[in-house]
């Protein structure tokens, strides 16, 4: 830039806002949301997860309505894995961080009480361990996801699958890259295979 220009442009013919650093007002355009929230000394809190449900709230378009306007066509929030968390709520042993995926898995719908509903979650984790030992993973175990159906809408309700975390170990000790990629084949055969659907299986991040 040559001495005394500046990188302020004039406004447009049309009155629209001129550029400011980074932003410019000419690439507006209407979307579904999407927040992000960081702390740049890479300080893990929970303040952050905090904000980014406060983004989260705010993005209404996002939770788009139709019929029954408090069902919303999805939205949630990606984070890096809570390892301290997970090692409290847990009750099972896990590897230091970065030797183990974690990810949430919607399984069938356990209707309360009903005998062939409990048989088809069992089946499903039945299949997806089955194809862990083929992707040469170790299941370390399964977490039931705390979560209130009380703040769903009647049609998320009535299809409100079962909740739960899969935490799985590479057999050879894999980590890092060479762990997530057995994780991603894990996901992606569980989803072709079975009625099970995974949000994210990482050693990294973690999506609800």
């Amino acid at each position: 830039m040559a001495a005394g220009e500046s990188s302020v442009r004039p406004a447009t013919p049309s009155g629209t806002p001129p550029r400011q650093g980074l932003y410019d007002s000419s690439f507006e355009h209407d979307a579904c949301g999407v927040g992000f929230v960081a702390d740049l000394p890479g300080r893990r809190s929970h303040d952050i997860v905090v904000k980014g449900l406060t983004i989260l709230r705010n993005l209404d378009h996002r939770g788009a309505k139709g019929s029954d306007p408090d069902t919303g066509d999805g939205a949630g929030i990606l984070t890096q894995v809570p390892d301290a968390f997970f090692r409290a709520e847990c009750g099972f042993t896990l590897p230091e961080p970065g030797g183990y995926a974690a990810g949430i898995a919607f399984l069938p719908p356990a209707r309360g009480g009903d005998p062939a509903a409990a048989d088809a979650v069992a089946g499903a984790v039945s299949v997806v361990e089955r194809i862990a030992a083929e992707e040469g993973l170790l299941v370390l175990g399964w977490r039931d996801v705390p979560h209130d159906p009380g703040a769903c809408g009647r049609g998320a309700r009535e299809l409100l699958p079962t909740l739960r975390q899969l935490f799985v170990a590479g057999r050879g000790g894999e980590q890092g890259i060479e762990l997530d990629r057995r994780a991603f084949c894990l996901r992606k055969r569980v989803e072709h295979e079975s009625d099970v659907y995974f949000v994210s299986l990482s050693s990294r991040t973690i999506g609800y």
